[in-house]
């Protein structure tokens, strides 16, 4: 073999090296991730086909968009990474604003902009105000990573929950979220509607977003302003006077929005560290004892999913993916399907004790940040959860501290 040929071998052998690296090694190719050993990184197993696939939609989901690629002109964030760092939780930085009424009738503010508040622009443009009249609510971006499993629980599962909590001697009722899906969105395998044509949601903090490809048509509209076969229609301001118009192509094409679909399909859930520790596990049968999985469930289980190692697993995501009454220190007069106005979905546990790592040090929990500890947060439930928010400070301070630490280990 002539050095020429030797030399273009050995760069072609690099470059599938790398290649190989960057599909495999969660440190080396996905740098704004947290490392496998932590919890949340790369994907579930998947074939050579997918792992290209999800590379891709990662490269998507962390990009910065500008004028030039689409951005605006009003949003909240340059990139979907901006939102949820490391696959994880927002942070105050990043909150969203979304702004409607307090009945279930639909928003009637959508042709003055909602339901997302674009807090920037682009030059030239009016900042977005929340018109006279409607609710408003801040939200922090939930967790991304495991959300493929969570589209994957059966709506009979998430059914059967619910009727479960008729004589919950706690008082933990909560229901699923039924609203009107999009045209755009396919229904899941086994979804049906109910009689009036609404479906079980699941995402969002409210739980009234369908599915994952809603969700990414959304954020990308919403957030970043970007339009989409499915959403081509700008962002509105009535402040400048204009009507909402569609982009003179989409924004996104589609093989660019559905790597970042699968993406997020396919992020694997985060891993639990320290399972058996001793305080972990005393931590874990007082949640129990108390009463925190009467919403907070430890098990799950999978229905059918495209993506054959998310179908038919047990998952410890910590959420019954139902909507509860929080009281009124969590009711923000906004409502998004049947969820009324202090209704919130069940938040996954998952990953909360990564929290700090994404969220500069401190951690800001509930849907909108103002917890600043997970003690705090506990204390701050209401509603449904006011029993076993009570049993939990009637604990003595080292079971307190064993629950917490069971929580950090999640």
């Amino acid at each position: 073999m002539s050095r020429r040929n030797l030399l273009i071998l050995t760069l072609f052998v690099f470059t599938l090296t790398i290649s190989v690296l960057s599909i495999t090694s969660c440190k080396k190719a996905f740098p704004e991730m947290i490392n496998p050993e932590y919890g949340l990184c790369g994907p579930v197993t998947l074939d050579n086909s997918q792992t290209i696939l999800f590379s891709a939609g990662n490269d998507q989901f962390f990009a910065n968009r500008s004028s030039a690629t689409g951005l605006g002109p009003y949003f909240v964030a340059t990139a979907c990474g901006s939102c949820h760092s490391s696959d994880n939780r927002g942070h105050p930085f990043t909150i969203l604003t979304r702004f409607g009424q307090s009945d279930t009738t639909g928003n009637k503010f959508l042709a003055e902009g909602a339901p997302q508040l674009g807090s920037f622009t682009l030059p030239g443009l009016t900042p977005e105000q929340i018109p006279a009249g409607a609710t408003s609510t801040r939200l922090i971006a939930p967790i991304t990573s495991g959300v493929g499993f969570l589209e994957a629980v059966p709506d009979s599962e998430i059914i059967a929950m619910a009727r479960a909590n008729v004589n919950n001697p706690n008082g933990v009722r909560g229901h699923p979220n039924y609203n009107t899906i999009p045209s755009y969105v396919t229904p899941l395998n086994g979804s049906v509607p109910r009689s009036d044509g609404k479906y079980i949601c699941r995402f969002g903090r409210k739980g009234a977003v369908y599915n994952l490809f809603q969700q990414v048509a959304m954020a990308y509209n919403h957030d970043m302003g970007i339009t989409s076969t499915y959403m081509p229609l700008n962002p509105y301001n009535y402040l400048d006077q204009s009507p909402p118009v569609a982009a003179s192509s989409p924004e996104i094409d589609n093989a660019t929005f559905y790597s970042v679909v699968f993406y997020v399909t396919a992020l694997q859930t985060p891993v639990q560290r320290n399972p058996t520790d001793p305080i972990v596990v005393q931590g874990q049968n007082l949640f129990t004892k108390i009463g925190c999985a009467d919403c907070h469930k430890p098990n799950l289980t999978t229905g059918y999913s495209a993506i054959q190692s998310i179908a038919y697993q047990t998952i410890q995501p910590f959420t019954d993916l139902l909507v509860h009454d929080m009281g009124p220190g969590d009711d923000d007069h906004y409502t998004e399907g049947d969820a009324l106005t202090s209704e919130w979905r069940t938040t996954p546990l998952w990953g909360l004790g990564l929290a700090p790592g994404v969220q500069g040090g401190d951690v800001y929990l509930m849907h909108d940040g103002r917890a600043h500890s997970i003690q705090q947060a506990i204390q701050m439930h209401g509603g449904e959860s006011a029993v076993s928010s009570a049993n939990f400070n009637k604990l003595s301070s080292s079971d307190q501290t064993a629950v917490i630490k069971f929580l950090q280990s999640l």
